[in-house]
């Protein structure tokens, strides 16, 4: 899967960015495949905590911002201005449309 300069393989589990390794958690690479499979589509908190924690003992909503910080952190030039994972005010996050 490509978003801009970023490749996530599926097969082997890992991200790079314009060719260079980025060392992901887990739950990073889960986070960010699944809102890169659904491209445009906005998620909230709640949604995610779903789909990407699944069954795992009770985790806060707000375990999701802290897991977005840290994937832009890595992903991002400049994670205050994200160009990968975007937020919706209010609403959630997502992965915009090329």
């Amino acid at each position: 899967i490509r978003l801009g300069d970023i490749v996530i393989n599926t097969e082997t589990f890992t991200v790079a960015k314009r060719g260079a390794p980025i060392n992901l958690s887990a739950t990073e690479f889960r986070l960010l495949l699944y809102l890169a499979e659904r491209r445009g589509r906005v998620f909230s908190r709640d949604q995610l905590l779903d789909a990407v924690w699944k069954d795992e003992t009770f985790v806060e909503p707000r375990t999701v911002d802290v897991h977005i910080s840290r994937l832009r952190t890595q992903i991002e030039d400049d994670p205050s201005n994200p160009v990968y994972v975007k937020t919706r005010r209010g609403i959630g996050y997502y992965v915009e449309t090329e």
